[in-house]
């Protein structure tokens, strides 16, 4: 498995979060994918997956904050 290389965007304090490390993330992996701290709503949005879409069984759906993806769009490489 992967390593974490850096953080995506602004760590949770920048963004507000009092505790500052409980809230929604995104990382880069050393392979060039990346991980995302998010809520776990996979039971809630399962079924309203689009028909082109699917998920295998151990993978879950996850919802970070707009805000979350919004102050991380500068760090996400073009390709």
């Amino acid at each position: 498995m992967s390593q974490i290389i850096r953080r995506i965007g602004v760590p949770p304090s920048a963004r507000g979060s009092a505790g500052g490390g409980n809230c929604p993330d995104i990382f880069e992996l050393a392979d060039g994918n990346f991980a995302v701290i998010g809520t776990d709503v996979t039971d809630k949005f399962d079924g309203q997956l689009p028909a082109d879409a699917s998920r295998a069984s151990y993978e879950r759906i996850v919802v970070i904050t707009r805000d979350t993806l919004i102050k991380a769009k500068g760090d996400i490489p073009e390709a």
